[in-house]
């Protein structure tokens, strides 16, 4: 008799279909504590200091491709931090075997940084691989990693880390499947990267053993498990019809109301992925690739050389950049910032620009040098703005640097409550979803327990996204959405319907969501958006929307309309 179809539920970050049978990673070495320790420590200290330099070597190695690079550069640096040889060398002082010794240290670290919260707590993930990767080389066992089965298959793992997951271009992965994680996740924004349909931090798939058939759904968040004969048809059929979107070109509606879709970028490899694709340009464009693991800034050459290569792959096409977003939750050694006991409430962003006004100042100096390089389309945004003063003093320290367009991140309540205020002071607004997020539901981005609150169909969010998008259309300046809200194909006509004016997004999601677009007329986003707002949860003002979508298709193929 056929098993029971079973189906868990988990948080879709990243939409479609797959089917196929489950493969595992390969578990990492539990250390032993009561294993013989070596003979001579400072010998033992050498090998740890060899094994996490070859460590460091593997990531930068894997980082080269471009996929996921600035994330591994990171974790590259970690390995090589001299003070994970220091805390090893401790426990090896004490007579306790090498690689425990390592897994002790690294396991302290990770503690840290999870208590710390927000953007540190993202790291633990990092920190974990790489004693993994250490132990392994020590112990001369098989490096944990990505299984190779030699079919399709959904890979499933307590977690991913960037490592893991920037190997999967070009593999028999078709899916994407976590017992940890959140919607803001590096899982979750890589697999968007990759076009990989993912559900993550569904607690219930560490009972799924190797080979078990499986319906992925990475927009609805569920993982069928053991699905019948039909369902399975079902989802392959659905699976081969996400790769044939109907709709080229520009993003419209079903009545050619404009809504430009556009790419987010964050290096250069980005970039060249994104200049090649079929998109209106670049709505985000994270330039802390250049500033990440560096003990000094990047001078005004290096700054003009790297945006100018990015900005003449566009050449045509608008480019959205977002000033330096770093701070004491990102936290960089040359910024020299306090430390802090809620990294996510303080200096950040924008702000660090009143400790540290000669950084931005560069970087807009050298924005204005490659855009004049390259005769580029360029527009400047500053990150985490809270007040109308900010907004008016980063609009005149742009516009006197020289750029031409300059405009705000909308992410904390406060700026989206003052949207018609501060609209008055710049030529447009992009409002950053994840933060928005965090910041109006009070829920950390990284707090795996409170993911349901950081969904983007929440009618609490969607209400200021309104609200930003109608103060815009008042003041006539452009206001598009750039979070990985974004990136849902059903919740693209909902945000055309609430006014926004660009959607941005990983550059492999732009198919789908011009589909969905070009499914819709203006009128219909609108009424799926009051509908959305009138919903008593996320939940619900999804399947309405769903519900609703359904209905205007059918509408539209039987040659009536709604």
């Amino acid at each position: 008799m056929s098993p029971t179809s079973t189906v868990m539920i988990g948080y879709g970050v990243s939409p479609g279909l797959a089917c196929a049978p489950l493969a595992r990673m390969t578990p990492p070495v539990i250390t032993d504590p009561d294993e013989a320790p070596g003979a001579d420590p400072a010998h033992e200290v050498r090998r740890v200091r060899q094994a996490l330099a070859e460590v460091a070597e593997q990531l930068s190695t894997i980082a080269a491709d471009g996929t996921a690079g600035t994330i591994l550069e990171a974790g590259a640096a970690m390995a090589g931090d001299p003070a994970l040889v220091r805390a090893a060398a401790h426990h090896i002082g004490l007579g306790l075997p090498t690689a425990h010794s390592v897994s002790l240290a690294i396991d302290a670290y990770c503690t840290q940084l999870e208590s710390a919260g927000g953007y540190m707590a993202e790291r633990a993930a990092d920190l974990r691989d790489i004693r993994n990767r250490t132990v392994a080389l020590l112990l001369g066992v098989p490096m944990p990693g990505i299984p190779r089965p030699g079919h399709p298959y959904i890979l499933a793992a307590e977690d991913l880390s960037p490592a893991d997951t920037a190997q999967l271009t070009g593999g028999d992965v078709v899916g994407l499947l976590t017992e940890r994680g959140g919607p803001t996740s590096h899982t979750a924004i890589l697999a968007r990267s990759l076009g990989l349909p993912a559900v993550v931090g569904c607690a219930q798939a560490n009972v799924l053993p190797d080979g078990t058939p499986v319906v992925l759904d990475g927009r609805a968040g569920t993982v069928e498990a053991h699905p019948s004969s039909v369902r399975r048809r079902q989802a392959l059929q659905g699976a081969h019809a996400r790769t044939r979107p109907r709709a080229k070109g520009p993003g419209s509606t079903a009545d050619r109301h404009g809504v430009a879709l556009l790419a987010n970028i964050g290096t250069l490899a980005d970039a060249s992925r994104a200049a090649r694709a079929d998109n209106e340009g670049v709505g985000l464009f994270r330039t802390e690739f250049l500033f990440l693991d560096r003990r000094e800034p990047p001078t005004l050459e290096e700054q003009v050389q790297a945006y100018s290569r990015i900005l003449g792959s566009f050449r045509g096409r608008a480019v959205t950049v977002r000033t330096l977003d770093a701070g004491s939750d990102k936290p960089l050694p040359f910024l020299r910032l306090p430390q802090e006991d809620n990294p996510a409430l303080g200096i950040r962003g924008l702000r660090t620009a009143a400790l540290c006004p000669g950084i931005v100042e560069t970087q807009l100096r050298a924005l204005v040098a490659a855009q004049r390089r390259t005769g580029a389309r360029m527009r400047v945004m500053a990150p985490m703005v809270s007040t109308v003063e900010e907004a008016a003093h980063f609009a005149g320290l742009a516009r006197g640097h020289g750029v031409q367009t300059v405009g705000v991140m909308i992410e904390v309540p406060s700026a989206a409550l003052t949207a018609d205020r501060l609209l008055q002071h710049v030529d447009f607004a992009s409002i950053g979803t994840n933060d928005l997020s965090q910041y109006t539901l009070a829920a950390d981005r990284t707090s795996e327990a409170l993911g349901h609150l950081l969904d983007p169909w929440q009618p609490a969010l969607l209400t200021l996204v309104a609200k930003v998008c109608g103060a815009g259309e008042a003041q006539g300046r452009p206001v598009g959405v750039c979070g990985e809200a974004a990136a849902d194909p059903l919740l693209a006509p909902v945000l055309a319907g609430l006014g926004a004016s660009s959607l941005s997004m990983a550059a492999p999601a732009v198919a789908d969501v011009r589909d969905a677009l070009a499914q819709h007329t203006l009128e219909q986003c609108r009424r799926l958006a009051a509908a959305a707002l009138d919903s008593t949860g996320p939940a619900a003002a999804r399947t309405t929307a769903q519900e609703m979508s359904e209905t205007f298709r059918a509408a539209a193929a039987d040659g009536g309309g709604l």
